[in-house]
């Protein structure tokens, strides 16, 4: 089981890793948690010794995502995801793009959704500045939050 930390712990974390442990990392709003982001977040712990989850906090949701979400709170959804085995740290960041919590981290290997293209996102010069690399893993179809919310709006 995972440990929910702040960013000052997972510096201490991560500086103590680096070097001997593979890290690997991931972020998103995991909202509503679907079986595409547990298999990605399994496939993302394949990659390497520790998987450390950057979560976008209530407020960087609300921004990103409309004023309707998130649908749980950013502890919840903290908790929810580092109680998975796959799962060893999870944070929660305010900023709109993972872009300080993976100038802390150092990954070796930052993973996105299918998609997502490397040289769209503003997280790649910063995991390439570290020596690491952005890892693009498939999607599950049909799977998401979005698509979610769609299926369950139009029972009402």
């Amino acid at each position: 089981m995972g440990q929910v930390v702040t960013r000052e712990e997972l510096k201490e974390i991560a500086d103590a890793m680096r070097g001997s442990k593979t890290i690997v990392t991931t972020n998103g709003c995991f909202d509503i948690l679907h079986v595409g982001h547990v298999r990605i977040l399994k496939k993302a712990r394949e990659l390497g010794d520790v998987l450390v989850v950057g979560i976008n906090s209530d407020a960087s949701v609300k921004r990103l995502k409309g004023p309707e979400r998130p649908h749980n709170s950013q502890d919840d959804r903290a908790e929810i995801l580092s109680s998975l085995d796959c799962v060893d740290y999870v944070t929660i960041f305010g900023e709109d793009t993972p872009v300080e919590f993976l100038e802390v981290v150092k990954p070796n290997f930052h993973v996105k959704g299918s998609d997502y293209k490397p040289s769209d996102l503003a997280e790649t010069p910063v995991v390439e500045r570290g020596g690491g690399q952005v890892k693009i893993i498939a999607l599950v179809p049909d799977k998401s939050t979005t698509g979610l919310i769609e299926k369950i709006r139009s029972k009402d």
